[in-house]
Order: structure tokens, then C-alpha cells, then sequence
């Protein structure tokens, strides 16, 4: 299906809300583009990274630059607002980063609607957009108070963005990209180029007004002429558009000037001749090794192309009149005499002639080149702050689909209004013992029984005797159970997760629907000093001292209120909590504690992360689960570097049978897989005596709490 009608490929698998959208257009954005997710990368290596292009150029750079940077590339959606919706709920960004002067009125309305932030960076508006901006002021007036922050790259620029209608404190002025341009990684070397000296016209394009040259015609004559004395020089012809490509070939023919293509015949060929470079994304890297730089779009009314690139490698630019959307560049560059202004086309044969004939000059000129650019350089890390502050502030949640908000909203009303019900007449019974309580908002995922496990440990390091009260969910009895610590009970008896507490022997555990009997029971036989009720926010039929409550930093909001989401109660629920716990931490997550705070400003807040144990294969394997989220199964196993495939999801607490696991061997074997991965609960559920040719390895999960001793405190104070 059309990725543009937001139909994304099956292979955008995002493990949860957080991710970054990065939108850019041109090849020259994608380029920008990818050197900030470079830097997003080094500093968040678990972030979930998507580009949108909407160039069949910038896709094709995309796809070949990004391999092992970014988890998806796909087809800017079109600017519809049920289109835009569905690529939201399909990746559920944190923040969107639109490159230079995009403008998407449903884009950018929508994704703050969906809890993104929205940056605009490198943003520019150039002399021929000028005019437009201006004319719809009253429109992009509308459209520009979206942002959280437009970073543009000059005082011009933001005096534009004002002047269109943007608010004056979102505007700021973060620098050019272009400054901290990184080389892409080539194999081309002087000796492949064949040429001494070699000049290189870059982004050569056709006239845009009456009267304007067209550069290839000009590049070409002009070679045509210099050639004569240099019989060794190579021009390498750079069209800026692929679709020129096949003209300008013609071009070269007509005139009779011995050429070759870049992708016919590699960069192999005798001077003096022309290498039509008819690839995307390799020009940046052949800028090393040239010994001059004519830069396209100066010549005819375009505004100019980027001369940072060459600049880096310092080498000497000419640029013909009309630099207008780089006019704060040409302004430095010209005062400092590192670069070249020619008034027209009949001035490029001297002006190129001139650098060849004086190669001290052309080196002095590209030294100054050089130590301009190199001195703008930071704009990148920057502006990569500015993104991780703005996903770090977000909570993503995506809207319905109108069918869901009409099928299945009238039948949230009716659960919130059962659950309300079943508060008002709940009889709370104390126990002599205080009691806490560790329970979470959503149904299921939240990492409740790692963190149940985790306290009880470290209760009895601290010479406590904890007991843990839990139902024992996906048992066959009915029967009340009671295992001292360190006893034993069948599976049957206790359920999945009540067996992970029986096997850690870190506290005595009881099992059993109500709560406060089987708490009066374990207070006789076993004499406990704390309780801790697994999964009891919402059991009010038993008192608690202290509401601990945890928030999934994945999927902090769970799609709403059941059945749109799995949210049991809404977040005015969190006015109950004594303190709030943010599972799967990877960073401050202040938009989630702003969330907490706007409905329980008293409660502390602590940060927990998960801690993978036990060995793990190496080589390929394939993994399946049977967990309320397996998303954050998935989500561990990509941090630890395993790329599980075929990935096999079952319903949660689910009971293998012998037929389960021959159609998961034989999956994986097919996939080839080496060995199978899974979790400590669906190791429980496997069934006894079977033997696999494919070893199942156990994927255990450990919790590491911020500040572990003062959440230690708060729950014995």
C-alpha cells in the first residue's frame, strides 16, 4: 500500500511511543538530516529513529545513508488529516523534526495534538519565498504557532519567520546545519579521478527566468576553451537534478567533448574530458579532490546553492550574482575574500583560469574558506539538545480512529462508571500488619511483578519479613495457597507469577481471591512485619499504608480508558498514589512528571529501568512470548543487540501445548534460527518432558531503582 496515504510497511514494528520523526524534502535536507541523527544515535542508542522524504532523490540518499542509523525510511504522507493521523498512531513519535522551511499545516497541527513535540530546525525563508509568506501571513499565522521551536539559521531568517506570522519567542537563532557538515565515507581517490587539475561544477542548473544562462551550456564552453592549456584537466559536471542527468548527456555529445557517466563507467576516464556525475550523494565526498569549485544556481535567478561543503575541505568556491538564500554566508565569505564572485557567465573562464594559473592564491582563498567554516561548526549538537529536550517533554498519545471514538466510547462511559460503583461500595478491611501496595493504571505490561520481586529482595537484605499477597492469576485452583519462604507449589496451584516469587525465596507468599483472609491467615502462621499486595491499586477491599503506583515510560497513557485503551481508571486516579514509580526509565522523562504532577502533586517520583539476566545465544534466534506487552520484550532484546526473527506473540499467562512448540521450532527453523529466546514466565508455562532441537534460552529481567534507599524509606516510614 502507498506509504503517502500513511500505509507504512509492515517492518515499522516501534516498541513503544518515543520515537523521533525526522521529515525532510530535498537531498540536501536528508544530508542535514542525517547528520543529526548520527549525533541522536551516539547520545540515545535505544531511540527509535523514522525519516520521511518526499523525493525519490532524498529516498534513494535516505535508504543508503541511513542503513545502520535509522529503524525506518518512508514516503512523506500526504498533508490529509486522517492520512497524517495513521502514520501518529503507527509510530507514535515523541517529537517531530521538520527540516528547513517545510510547512504542513496537518502535519504540524496534528502532531501536537497527538502529544508530539514539533521542531522546525535549519529553518530558512528565502528572497523568491519571501514574497508568499507575506501574501498568506494571516494563514501561516496559524500554522506557525504549532512549533515548540523554530531554530533557523540566521537573523534574517528569524526576522522572516516574524514577519510570516511566527510567534517572536519561538523563533531562534540556532545557526547553519550545513556548517558541521560531515564527508560521507568514499572509495574514490585522485588516482581513480584521473585528472590534474580537476574543477568541479557542483548543482548546475537550468534558467529560471527570461534571460537567465543555462550553467551546463556555460560550464560546458567554458571547458571547452581552458582545456586547450590544461590537456590534463577533468571536470567533473554535477547536474542538481536527476532528471537533468540525461540532458545534460546530450548536451556533451552535441558539442563534441569526450565524456563519461558516473554510473556507465565508474570515475575511470583520459583527460581532458567530462565525468558526468549522474549518482546522488557522492559530490560531497569528491570535494576533496578538486582543485577548483564552480558552485551551480548562482549564475541564473535561483538564490544560490550551499558553498560550506567545499569550504570544509578548503577549497577555493566561484559563485556567480545570485546567492540570495545564502546572502549571510556570501556577505562573510566575501568580507573575508574567501570566496570567489563572478558578475556573469562570460566571467568564468578567468575567474576559473585565474585559480589554475596561481595555485597560491586558490590555496589562500580555500584556507579562509576553511577556517570560516570550521569556526560555525556546533549548530548540530545544539540543535540535537534542543530534540532530546523536546521528546523528553512529550507524552505521545496518538488520537482514535473516528470508529473506535464511536463504536467503543459510549462503553467507556459505562466502565468508568462500574469502576465508580465499585468504589463507593467497597468495605476496606486494615490488617494489623502495614500493608503496600504496588499496582499501575493499565492492564498488564507495566512491570509490576519485576518490581514485587525486586522490594521483596532487598526487605529481607534488610532482615524484614516480607509476605506477598497476589490473586495468582491464570491458576487452575480455586483453593487459597499459602508457601512459606522457600516452600514449593505446582504451577496449577499458584499460577506464573506467583511462582517467580515462590522460586526467589525472598518473602512467603499467598494466593487467593480474597486478600484480607489470606492476609489474617499468614499474620497467624508466619508472623509477617510488611505486606506487599501484588497488583492493588484498584483491590480496595483491603487497606494499604502506602499506594505505590507505576507508569510504563513506553506507553504512559495505554491508549485511554477500556476498551479504547488499557487504562483501568483515569489518571485522576493517580490523586490515590503515595508515591509513583516511572518503569522502563531511559532518560528525565519530565513530560510524564509533568503529567503525575498536574494530578498528584505530593507523591515522590522515582525512575526504574530493567536489567536483563541470564546468558543469552549468540548467532540468529528467534523469540516468542506470551506477555501483556511483549513490545518491551522486544524493546530489551533490540537493546541487547539481538535481532530476534520470527517474533511469535501468544496471550498473556498463556500455557504452551506440545503442538505450540513444534509451530515455533518450526518457524524458527525456518528462518533459520539457532536458538530460541523467551521470557522467565513463559519458561514456567512450557509444558514438562518435550525436548526441541533448538536450545530455548531464558531472558530474566532485573530492576535497577534511582534513588532505591529514599523509595526504601518512604515505604517504612
Amino acid at each position: 500500500m502507498d506509504e503517502r496515504f500513511g500505509f507504512l510497511p509492515p517492518s515499522f514494528k516501534p516498541t513503544g511511543p518515543g520515537s523521533i520523526w525526522f521529515h525532510a524534502v530535498s537531498v540536501g535536507e536528508v544530508l542535514s538530516a542525517v547528520e543529526l541523527i548520527r549525533r541522536v544515535r551516539s547520545t540515545q542508542p535505544r531511540a527509535e529513529i523514522f525519516v520521511s522524504v518526499s523525493t525519490l532523490a532524498g529516498r534513494e540518499v535516505a535508504d543508503r545513508r541511513l542503513t545502520d542509523l535509522a529503524n525506518g525510511v518512508f514516503y512523506a504522507p500526504l498533508d490529509y488529516r486522517s492520512v497524517i493521523r495513521r502514520v501518529l498512531r503507527r509510530i507514535r513519535p515523541a517529537v517531530v523534526v521538520v527540516l528547513e522551511t517545510e510547512i504542513w499545516p496537518n502535519l504540524y497541527r496534528e502532531s501536537k495534538r497527538a502529544g508530539s513535540g514539533l521542531l522546525v530546525v535549519n529553518g530558512r525563508i528565502s528572497d523568491r519565498a519571501l514574497p508568499r509568506y507575506r501574501q498568506w501571513r494571516r494563514f501561516f499565522k496559524h500554522v506557525l504557532r504549532w512549533p515548540d521551536a523554530i531554530l533557523v539559521q540566521s537573523q534574517q531568517d528569524r526576522e522572516r519567520y516574524v514577519m510570516a506570522g511566527a510567534p517572536k519567542d519561538r523563533v531562534r537563532v540556532a545557526g547553519n546545519l550545513k556548517y558541521d557538515f560531515t564527508p560521507p565515507d568514499t572509495a574514490v581517490n585522485a588516482a581513480e579521478l584521473g585528472g590534474d587539475p580537476i574543477w568541479i561544477a557542483a548543482s548546475t542548473t537550468g534558467p529560471v527566468e527570461a534571460g537567465d544562462p543555462d550553467e551546463d551550456d556555460v560550464v560546458i564552453e567554458v571547458f571547452q576553451r581552458i582545456s586547450v592549456r590544461y590537456p590534463r584537466l577533468l571536470l567533473v559536471l554535477a547536474p542538481r537534478r536527476p532528471e537533468r542527468f540525461p540532458v545534460v548527456a546530450e548536451k556533451l555529445s552535441q558539442a563534441g567533448v569526450s565524456y563519461v557517466i558516473r554510473s556507465k563507467s565508474g570515475f575511470s576516464c583520459v583527460p581532458p574530458a567530462v565525468l558526468l556525475l549522474d549518482s546522488i550523494g557522492e559530490l560531497a565526498g569528491l570535494f576533496e579532490r578538486a582543485t577548483v569549485v564552480f558552485m551551480g544556481g548562482t549564475l541564473p535567478h535561483r538564490g544560490g546553492h550551499n558553498i560550506l561543503e567545499p569550504a570544509y575541505f578548503g577549497k577555493p568556491v566561484i559563485v556567480g550574482p545570485h546567492m540570495e538564500n545564502f546572502a549571510e554566508v556570501m556577505e562573510e565569505f566575501s568580507a573575508a575574500d574567501a570566496v570567489v564572485g563572478i558578475g556573469g557567465p562570460n566571467a568564468l573562464t578567468d575567474a576559473v583560469e585565474a585559480l589554475l594559473e596561481n595555485p597560491t592564491r586558490a590555496a589562500d582563498i580555500g584556507a579562509r574558506a576553511r577556517t570560516l567554516a570550521m569556526a560555525k561548526r556546533g549548530t548540530a549538537d545544539a540543535i540535537v539538545k534542543q530534540i532530546l529536550v523536546a521528546a523528553d517533554e512529550a507524552v505521545p498519545d496518538p488520537p482514535h480512529t473516528l470508529e473506535a471514538r464511536i463504536t467503543r466510547g459510549p462503553l467507556v462511559a459505562i466502565w468508568k462508571a462500574g469502576h465508580a460503583a465499585n468504589i463507593a461500595r467497597a468495605h476496606s478491611k486494615k490488617l494489623d500488619t502495614p500493608v503496600i501496595s504496588i499496582g499501575a493504571l493499565t492492564m498488564g505490561g507495566a512491570g509490576k511483578s519485576p518490581l514485587v520481586a525486586h522490594l521483596a529482595q532487598k526487605l529481607a537484605e534488610m532482615g524484614r519479613n516480607p509476605a506477598i499477597l497476589t490473586r495468582g492469576y491464570g491458576r487452575k485452583s480455586r483453593l487459597d495457597v499459602i508457601v512459606p519462604r522457600g516452600g514449593n507449589a505446582g504451577i496449577e496451584q499458584t499460577g506464573d507469577e506467583a511462582q517467580t516469587y515462590i522460586r526467589q525465596a525472598a518473602a512467603h507468599v499467598g494466593i487467593g481471591s480474597d486478600r484480607y483472609q489470606l492476609g489474617c491467615k499468614m499474620q497467624r502462621e508466619l508472623n509477617p512485619d510488611i505486606f506487599l499486595l501484588d497488583d492493588g491499586f484498584q483491590h480496595f477491599r483491603l487497606q494499604r499504608d502506602r499506594n505505590v503506583v507505576l507508569i510504563d515510560a513506553l506507553d504512559p497513557l495505554g491508549g485511554g480508558v477500556f476498551p479504547l485503551g488499557r487504562l483501568r481508571e483515569p489518571f485522576t486516579a493517580l490523586a490515590r498514589a503515595t508515591a509513583v514509580v516511572i518503569m522502563r526509565a531511559e532518560g528525565r522523562h519530565m513530560g510524564i512528571e509533568n503529567l503525575i504532577r498536574r494530578y498528584n502533586s505530593r507523591a515522590p517520583i522515582f525512575r526504574a529501568r530493567v536489567l536483563p539476566q541470564g546468558d543469552l545465544p549468540t548467532g540468529p534466534v528467534a523469540a516468542f512470548c506470551g506477555l501483556g506487552q511483549p513490545r518491551t520484550f522486544w524493546r530489551t532484546l533490540e537493546a541487547l543487540g539481538i535481532k530476534a526473527a520470527p517474533r511469535l506473540v501468544f496471550p498473556d499467562h498463556h500455557r504452551y501445548t506440545a503442538g505450540d512448540l513444534a509451530e515455533i521450532h518450526r518457524q524458527a527453523a525456518d528462518a533459520g534460527a539457532q536458538a530460541l529466546v523467551t521470557t522467565e514466565k513463559d519458561m514456567m508455562n512450557l509444558p514438562s518432558g518435550i525436548v526441541l532441537p533448538l536450545e530455548i534460552y531464558c531472558l530474566r529481567i532485573g530492576i535497577e531503582i534511582e534513588n532505591e534507599a529514599e523509595l526504601l524509606r518512604h515505604l517504612l516510614s
